[in-house]
């Protein structure tokens, strides 16, 4: 059962790995963005996508993480 779990785990990664390929490959078309008054140089449209993807990846988790330890932190009320 414990080897299923990882041939399954490897194979989702596989997946999802494959699919970002195909992505990053069928998205080469350039572009600019400005954000702020800070212009990017151009880029294919996959790599803005897949760093906004990553950014959130990590930002997500982290602010879990944030509200978690204000909860734990806060006295329980006396009702």
């Amino acid at each position: 059962m414990r080897n299923f779990k990882r041939v399954m785990l490897v194979v989702i990664i596989l997946l999802i790995v494959l699919a970002t390929v195909v992505f990053v490959l069928e998205n080469q078309q350039p572009v600019s963005l400005v954000f702020l008054g800070w212009s990017a140089p151009e880029l294919s449209v996959a790599v803005p996508v897949i760093l906004a993807l990553l950014i959130g990846m990590m930002i997500g988790p982290l602010l879990g993480w944030i509200v978690s330890f204000r909860r734990k932190q806060k006295p329980p009320r006396l009702v």
